[in-house]
């Protein structure tokens, strides 16, 4: 509670021990809260474990202590006061004070996130590894890991606190030790367990300026207090009845939904026993039990963390003229679309999934899936931040974090982890405002610039007498455009953010957008020109569907440059100029 050991960076202006904003620095969960305004963000051993220490922790405390804000304008109040009021910070000591005991790391009768006693019946431990995703451990083995298995892996109480909180969010799938008190063990192991809850999703975290601004961007308005809503550290029956409200102190497991927000954000996806042992460098953790955890079956109406992918909705238009009661709870279920959390792509920049991130409000809704496209909705975060975005003022510098686990091998293992951030103007929330026109056409002509140098291409290869590079074999020369456009595309993010409603500087930033992406595109249609072979000049005819077409270098070009007029029409004129052979 007080002892330090959450890493955090000091906000500008903030810091007066002299070591200077930005600067690592530890500090105890009260402080941290209490003062949440002098601190711009935590520092994390990796980007997942934002995500993990806020909802585990963070605004479950808020919440818990101060309420949930009633409406879009007594979150806005909060939210422009930059700090926690007095009485704020007396309601926030108070309910640290009475539960003070429940966040003891290493507590005989109750731990904190943990199971006291948790054994199995031959009292076997694993290593402390097992909680560090970057550790090498079993089938989980990082490449060009400096550690083996065989290595023991000393963890500071602090440590092991963060990569604990980690494990409930994160941790893989498949096999768990089977523990004694847990009625499902079989033959010693439990199976099918699925990844930590947030192992399924596509994690959005919207960032403010200070931690006390980011733990109310996360905070969405509006939700109604529930009596069995409960965060996992009031949850703690051992004895007697557990079911009511389901205890997660026991080995017990359980597979439901969540009674509410707060039972989702400090789910137990594991029941752990950290062991700890005196050394002469100070209490340590080198020994653990990971046992099954309760399996959460995922509630888009709670989820506030991540965009949603909508599924056509089951046998949708077959249950017209359908009679009686059975075949009208057909069509009533046909209506009903399969809502799947949207995961985020490795190695797919943030920005190119902006259209579902600016899907709010009314947009969402007309996004549906149909028959032939999937559909898509932005997180409930986003949607919150849309109705009160006015209050926060159009030039507000709002960050998003968009973070999530790649696994592998039936997600028994950690292949990849994601991370990226991007700004987002507060204008772009906004359906029918200028700046989110702007974003959404952009980011649409990066991707159709993509599409027609790999268009050009494929010209060239078939004018040469080969194929198409396939889409998913190879590198594309597509992808390299991508890449290059990265960096122009977050710089036009940025500078919209200053924008607000004027349209003369969103229409100027559009066409610097345009000037500098057509000028990448054509240095990137240089390098595939320059590999085409001498035959292309002749070409070559090719006979498909009973239709010759002829590929050569000159209408190749020909094409490459009517494409790229068509999807830049602001700097078509300047691009056209200064195209291939001229500079």
């Amino acid at each position: 509670m007080d002892e330090p050991w959450l890493r955090v960076s000091r906000a500008a202006g903030a810091d007066k021990s002299g070591t200077g904003a930005g600067t690592p620095h530890e500090t105890g969960l009260r402080e941290l809260l209490l003062h949440a305004d002098g601190f711009r963000d935590l520092v994390v051993d990796l980007p997942t474990q934002k995500p993990a220490v806020f909802r585990q922790l963070l605004l479950p405390l808020v919440v818990c202590a101060l309420g949930w804000p009633k409406d879009a304008g007594a979150w806005t109040a909060m939210f422009e006061a930059g700090e926690f009021s007095e009485e704020e910070r007396d309601r926030l000591n108070a309910y640290l004070d009475e539960h003070r005991h429940r966040f003891d790391l290493f507590a005989a009768a109750d731990p904190f996130a943990q199971v006291a006693g948790l054994r199995t019946p031959k009292n076997e431990t694993k290593g402390s590894a097992l909680l560090v995703a970057t550790a090498a451990t079993g089938n989980n083995v990082p490449l060009f890991s400096s550690r083996s298995e065989g290595d023991p892996l000393e963890l500071t109480p602090a440590q092991a606190a963060r990569w604990l909180l980690h494990t409930q969010c994160w941790d893989t799938a498949a096999i768990k030790t089977g523990v004694v008190g847990d009625p499902q063990v079989k033959a010693g192991k439990t199976t099918g367990n699925p990844t930590g809850p947030l192992g399924q999703l596509g994690v959005i975290m919207p960032i403010g300026r200070t931690l006390y601004e980011t733990l109310l961007l996360n905070i969405p308005h509006g939700r109604v207090a529930l009596k069995d809503d409960l965060p996992q550290w009031l949850r703690r029956a051992t004895e007697g009845e557990s079911d009511e409200p389901p205890s997660c102190a026991t080995p017990v497991w359980r597979q439901r939904a969540p009674r509410g927000l707060l039972d989702a954000w400090t789910w137990q996806s594991r029941r752990v026993r950290l062991i700890p042992e005196e050394t002469p460098r100070g209490t340590r953790v080198t020994r653990v039990v990971v046992a099954a955890g309760d399996r959460l079956l995922v509630n888009p109406d709670l989820e506030p963390h991540t965009a949603w992918d909508s599924r056509p909705p089951v046998g949708r238009g077959k249950a017209k003229g359908t009679k009686g009661a059975k075949d009208a709870k057909g069509a009533k279920d046909a209506e009903v679309s399969s809502l799947r959390p949207r995961r985020h792509r490795p190695g797919r920049a943030a920005w190119r999934g902006l259209e579902a991130l600016l899907a709010v409000g009314r947009a969402g809704e007309e996004r549906e899936a149909t028959a032939t496209r999937a559909g898509f909705r932005t997180s409930d975060l986003l949607n919150s931040l849309a109705e009160a975005g006015e209050e926060m003022g159009s030039a507000y510098p709002l960050q998003i974090e968009l973070t999530g686990v790649m696994y592998g091998n039936q997600s028994a293992v950690i292949e990849d982890v994601f991370f990226d951030e991007i700004p987002l103007p507060v204008t772009a929330l906004d359906q029918d405002g200028i700046v989110c026109g702007a974003l959404l056409s952009a980011v649409g002509q990066a991707e159709q610039l993509a599409t027609a140098v790999n268009h050009l291409s494929g010209d060239l290869r078939r004018a040469a007498g080969s194929d198409p590079i396939p889409w998913d074999k190879g590198q594309r020369p597509g992808d390299t455009l991508l890449h290059a456009l990265d960096p122009v595309v977050r710089r036009l993010l940025a500078g919209l953010q200053t924008a607000g409603d004027d349209f003369d500087l969103a229409r100027r930033g559009l066409e610097a957008w345009e000037h500098k992406a057509g000028r990448a595109t054509w240095r990137v249609a240089e390098q595939v020109f320059a590999t085409a072979a001498p035959g292309t000049f002749a070409g070559r005819k090719v006979v498909k569907d009973g239709k010759e077409q002829v590929y050569r270098l000159s209408t190749a070009e020909a094409a490459f440059r009517r494409r790229l007029g068509e999807i830049l029409t602001l700097a078509s004129g300047a691009l056209a100029s200064g195209a291939r052979g001229t500079g």
